[in-house]
């Protein structure tokens, strides 16, 4: 009785696109101040590499919630995107070209890819703080790593417990404050995520009617959000900003 020989693993191969010469291209661009060097820089070492990537990341994560119908033309969009951002990219920060522009294009996919869906099922605007973090924390399309999702939980979590009471100088306020952070601090072990249920659970935790809880929730909704889209935006947090206390 033959045996067939052992099947060979297909080698994976390399991101060729995106190499190390086109990071050094980035970082000469961003160098340069003449129009005509930074253009030639550009078409010679960085358009190939934007191309495919965000070529690559529109397929492998199906973002195809736009309102964009050729690929290209979405390509476009994000490279515009991209470019507009590329001056922010700081080698010494230890972070790969190639990760952190395919980060900002993605992040600008979920963005756009979020707005088309919201209006494919004609939702309405997202009001309180617990729609907005499931929103952004567990809708199925969203591609996002859900360990960095939960890093950004953690440190806004972190920034609005530290400065809680000069968020909320009232003790009524700051203590419906906490009984939702104190929640979304515990997201993973909750077997539920639905506003009533919440509602009622902090109404337990807190003596104070509903329309207490969403004052609340709207005002950690805003911070939550000025910073989420500072985030998706720049790749990096910014909760030193001061401008809520």
């Amino acid at each position: 009785m033959s045996t067939l020989p052992p099947r060979r693993r297909k080698k994976k191969t390399k991101n060729m696109y995106f190499t190390q010469d086109t990071e050094d291209a980035i970082v000469k661009y961003n160098g340069s101040s003449d129009p005509e060097e930074r253009s030639k820089i550009y078409q010679e070492g960085i358009h190939y590499g934007f191309f495919k990537l965000t070529e690559n990341i529109i397929h492998t994560f199906k973002f195809y919630y736009t309102e964009v119908n050729e690929i290209e033309h979405l390509q476009h969009e994000i490279i515009t995107f991209l470019l507009d951002k590329i001056h922010l990219f700081d080698p010494t920060r230890g972070t790969k070209a190639f990760s952190y522009f395919g980060t900002i294009a993605k992040r600008y996919l979920i963005i756009q890819n979020t707005k088309t869906y919201k209006k494919r099922v004609d939702k309405a605007p997202v009001e309180e703080l617990h729609h907005s973090l499931k929103h952004s924390y567990d809708m199925d399309y969203n591609p996002m790593e859900k360990d960095e999702l939960s890093d950004f939980m953690d440190e806004y979590l972190i920034y609005c417990n530290n400065n809680l009471s000069s968020l909320f100088p009232k003790i009524k306020d700051a203590q419906v404050a906490d009984a939702i952070l104190q929640i979304f601090g515990q997201r993973d072990k909750l077997d539920f995520f639905n506003k009533k249920a919440l509602y009622i659970y902090i109404r337990e935790m807190v003596d104070v009617k509903t329309p207490h809880i969403t004052k609340i929730a709207g005002k950690l909704g805003d911070i939550y959000k000025e910073h989420y889209m500072f985030y998706l935006e720049t790749g990096y947090t910014n909760f030193e900003d001061d401008s809520y206390l």
